[in-house]
């Protein structure tokens, strides 16, 4: 495993130190579905939003390995997913792309928001119709003198009900390929963009979820994020920093869990011993601690491999399926471990449970994601008659 440095972990016992300010009162949030304003402006001022982002918009100027760190360090301090989730959104779906790809004006207008905190951004790419399948888009925009006139709904916006702007992405030609795609970077008060209401869901409570309706949406060309066409490799950038960021913050949850349920296995006592000692809820214990580490490897690694300019396409579908999916079972046996205590809401372990459903679906379903793994494994037959295989250069498609 990675040699984190003291400056590293200075940072995120920095973040650590703020743990009671952000879980003041989150069990009344969640249940009220209430966005943390209060501990959003915490993040803002402990410099988490600015960890990617370089020193000239205020940012620390850090990579991609040592945010992950000490976003790693968010989910064990912090008990709210939602306000996590939320958090990553804005820094990764908002500030990534406009970071990467966008113009220095984009960069000059959006980042320094972004890194403190005052404007909240979001990212809309679902839609209705088309969930995981983003290149099933309808949304268009069209060129109209210096810019672009946007239509089209999504749904599914995370942040959406608070957002200050939105990275949009709309298809900017007649046919279906990846290259007619086009992001926008475009402010909540544009004329034609509408949020939709909250969206009741069952985790993730404190995450404000909305859908998007643009109906002339006037965009100044300016605001296009890289160029015209480019918005599949916008977003194929974006998703790998998402599922990276988002699920090691993932990780940290999941270490907190487990030391809860090891200090309750050690002092809880039945039948004249703690029920650490009894080894069906020992075992289930010892697979939360494998989950925990399994997921951390996997997405560390992918990181390192990222950053190294591999090809991690299957790497990272893979990380999100292992997290994703031992962060649902190690939420369930912490349940089973506290009992009739683990199913109550004052707990928070319920909670846990609805809002690891959630790691299972957003960012691509663990179906798609299998799926894609077994289309670099040459086992799925497209409709032109090729399949695409894995190869130690990347992917090849071959004619069967």
């Amino acid at each position: 495993m990675i040699e984190w440095s003291a400056e590293q972990r200075a940072l995120r016992e920095g973040l650590e130190r703020h743990g009671e300010e952000l879980n003041a009162g989150h069990l009344e949030r969640e249940s009220e579905m209430r966005f943390p304003e209060g501990p959003w402006e915490v993040l803002g001022r402990s410099g988490l939003f600015g960890l990617p982002f370089g020193p000239e918009w205020g940012g620390s100027g850090r990579d991609l390995l040592t945010t992950m760190y000490v976003l790693e360090g968010l989910g064990r301090v912090c008990r709210d997913p939602g306000l996590n989730f939320s958090a990553v959104t804005h820094m990764v779906s908002t500030g990534i792309p406009v970071q990467r790809f966008g113009s220095r004006r984009l960069k000059d207008a959006c980042l320094p928001g972004v890194v403190e905190g005052r404007t909240i951004g979001a990212h809309a790419i679902s839609e209705p119709g088309a969930g995981s399948d983003a290149l099933a888009m309808t949304t268009r925009a069209v060129p109209d003198g210096d810019g672009y006139v946007v239509n089209g709904a999504k749904a599914f916006v995370t942040n959406g009900p608070v957002a200050d702007q939105f990275v949009v992405y709309a298809r900017t030609d007649s046919g279906n390929g990846p290259l007619g795609l086009t992001a926008f970077l475009i402010g909540a008060r544009t004329a034609g963009l509408r949020v939709g209401p909250p969206m009741e869901k069952m985790g993730l409570r404190t995450s404000p979820l909305s859908e998007l309706t643009l109906d002339g949406c006037r965009v100044p060309r300016e605001n296009v994020i890289g160029r015209p066409g480019s918005g599949y490799l916008v977003l194929d950038h974006v998703m790998r920093w998402e599922v990276l960021c988002s699920f090691v913050t993932t990780v940290g949850e999941m270490r907190h869990r487990l030391d809860r349920c090891i200090e309750y296995a050690r002092t809880r006592r039945q039948f004249g011993a703690p029920i650490g000692s009894f080894q069906a809820l020992s075992h289930k214990i010892v697979d939360m601690r494998i989950g925990v580490e399994t997921a951390r490897q996997w997405l560390y690694r992918t990181a390192e491999r990222m950053v190294r300019g591999d090809d991690v396409t299957a790497d990272v579908a893979m990380a999100k399926l292992v997290t994703s999916e031992n962060n649902l079972s190690s939420a369930l046996a912490a349940v089973q471990v506290f009992g009739g205590y683990g199913y109550l809401s004052e707990s928070g372990l319920e909670k846990d449970v609805r809002a690891a459903v959630a790691g299972t679906i957003y960012s691509g379903t663990t179906e798609i994601q299998r799926d894609r793994v077994a289309a670099m494994l040459g086992l799925h037959r497209s409709k032109d008659g090729h399949r695409q295989r894995e190869s130690s250069t990347g992917t090849e498609r071959v004619r069967t």
